[in-house]
């Protein structure tokens, strides 16, 4: 049995030390076959690093590791390149100062492995002379990997001044590329993130994006049938469904993929089902950016995007749609083509990012630590035991338990959209279904969910007085008939609830409901 590559980056280690590879060289050889330019976004941990060192060792002609794999006999092992390769993908950089040294660094380590010498002073003037000395002293142009780009710029988004210095000080590096053209065989670059081309890219607008393009979409990631084939021996007594429910669904236009990192640490770990990848990042500041924003949560259900969206990351213009497309916690489910422009329509890719994203968005949404899991199982009986009294009473306790001394600066506690988002992150991290403004010919509801074998409609009023007369919220349920479309599933139960919140109570001072249609009956 094949060892497994956790944590192993480096393509000469996998292929000498009796480690699974997934070979993922024919993607490789449609990208080499001319010049090329060309980006790749993928989230962390997905296999970039991995997929460079590859390019590094084919251009730098080490046929041996190659043996046994597609490109081996399509490649011409005597057209060897020198390669420059720049990572940014160690440590953390917190300033300028820290950025310069790392380039100087990288490009000292370049130079000394290629063996020419920079005598020009500024960090775009000697990578650009490094690139032309190696063309010129081996006659072959050079090839250009670099790894994490947007590395130090991300490490300092919740310090934009910061992250603009270093968003400058990597365009003036990367500028260096465009006017060596002549001299460079193949640039790959990739990142986390894809920066606007007007931001980052201005001078380099010749790359070729494959980070959206159904013919890479598994470039990185491992599809279902190079699981089932490469970690065969390892996946023997693994309920292959069940995993692909949990690990599997990043799409990119195509075929759906698995994170290696996952995969991986599954097998490793005992074959427990894990937040293994989400566990590796934490999403604090796309929490507080969502909180800045007024961010509807339930909208996470249903998100249609331009491609604007996708790509226009930026430090002075962050947008929470693209920052959960790119980091990871969203997916492509679907591309329209609408009014002539394409769009995309997004979801959570699998079991393991919605539990995990939703009990962070807990956390962030309430401050609550422990108690958040005693919440959520009393929430969900009371809801499968169609408990209302009960259900009442642990909401009430949950607004309850959040220490409103952390949101004194803000104004998020006097929106409709964050007693509603509260509520989505507890219903969501259930498992259950949510279908957020849930459109009938009459109006839209709040919020519909479905766990199990029943079915909610939810209207969510936030009022300014301690009390109320009656309940306003299930009144327009009823009125508008907003379950009607619910009627006739068999096995199904249907309820009507309606929810009031004061903001002078800062909690539920209302919560009745009714029951529509019992299990099993026909409407």
């Amino acid at each position: 049995m094949l060892h497994l590559p956790v944590g192993i980056n480096t393509f000469s280690s996998i292929r000498t030390g009796g480690y699974v590879y997934v070979d993922k060289t024919e993607h490789v050889h449609r990208l080499v076959l001319k010049q090329g330019r060309y980006f790749l976004s993928r989230p962390r941990r997905f296999g970039k690093s991995l997929f460079l060192d590859t390019l590094k060792e084919l251009f730098e002609g080490n046929e041996k590791l190659f043996q046994g794999l597609y490109i081996h006999d399509k490649w011409d092992w005597d057209a060897v390149h020198p390669v420059i390769k720049l990572d940014f993908g160690e440590g953390r950089l917190r300033g300028m100062d820290s950025l310069q040294e790392k380039i100087d660094e990288l490009l000292i380590v370049n130079q000394q492995r290629l063996g020419v010498e920079l005598q020009f002073k500024s960090n775009s003037g000697r990578f650009a002379e490094l690139i032309r000395l190696t063309h010129e002293q081996t006659g072959r142009r050079a090839v250009v990997l670099i790894d994490e780009y947007d590395k130090p710029i991300l490490d300092n988004l919740e310090h934009p001044d910061t992250a603009r210095e270093m968003r400058e000080e990597l365009q003036d590096l990367y500028s260096a590329l465009k006017p060596q053209d002549g001299h460079i065989q193949c640039i790959f670059m990739t990142g986390v993130s894809k920066f606007s081309k007007v931001s980052l890219f201005s001078d380099l607008n010749n790359l070729e994006d494959l980070t959206i393009d159904s013919r890479f979409a598994t470039i990185c990631g491992y599809t279902q049938q190079e699981l089932e084939t490469c970690f065969a021996d390892h996946l023997s007594d693994v309920d292959l469904e069940h995993f692909r429910q949990w690990y599997n669904g990043y799409q990119w236009l195509g075929e759906p993929v698995y994170n290696p990192f996952d995969v991986l640490l599954f097998l490793q770990k005992g074959k427990a089902y894990r937040n293994y990848w989400f566990e590796t990042g934490s999403p604090s500041f796309l929490i507080r950016l969502f909180q800045q924003k007024r961010y509807f949560l339930p909208n996470l259900e249903g998100i249609e995007v331009g491609e604007e969206i996708l790509n226009s990351f930026d430090v002075d213009t962050l947008t929470p749609e693209t920052l959960l497309f790119q980091a990871g916690y969203l997916t492509i489910a679907e591309n329209l083509e609408r009014y002539g422009e394409q769009r995309y329509v997004l979801r959570v890719p699998n079991r393991e990012v919605r539990l995990a994203l939703n009990n962070s968005l807990i956390s962030g949404y309430t401050q609550l630590a422990a108690e958040k899991f005693y919440i959520k199982d009393h929430v969900r009986q009371a809801l499968l035991d169609a408990d209302l009294p009960a259900l009442r009473d642990i909401i009430h306790r949950l607004f309850a338990a959040i220490p409103y001394r952390n949101f004194t600066n803000t104004d998020l506690l006097d929106c409709e959209g964050w007693y509603a988002s509260v509520l989505y992150a507890f219903f969501a991290s259930l498992d259950a279904r949510i279908i957020p403004e849930d459109v009938t010919n009459k109006g839209q509801a709040d919020l519909t969910v479905i766990l199990e074998n029943r079915i909610f409609v939810m209207e969510i009023k936030l009022v300014q007085a301690a009390e109320i007369k009656g309940n306003p919220a299930l009144e327009q349920i009823r009125v508008k008939g907003y379950s009607e479309k619910y009627k006739g599933r068999a096995g199904m139960s249907l309820h009507e609830l309606g929810m009031i919140f004061s903001k002078a109570e800062r909690n539920l001072i209302a919560l009745d409901g009714r029951e529509v249609q019992g299990t099993g009956e026909a409407g």
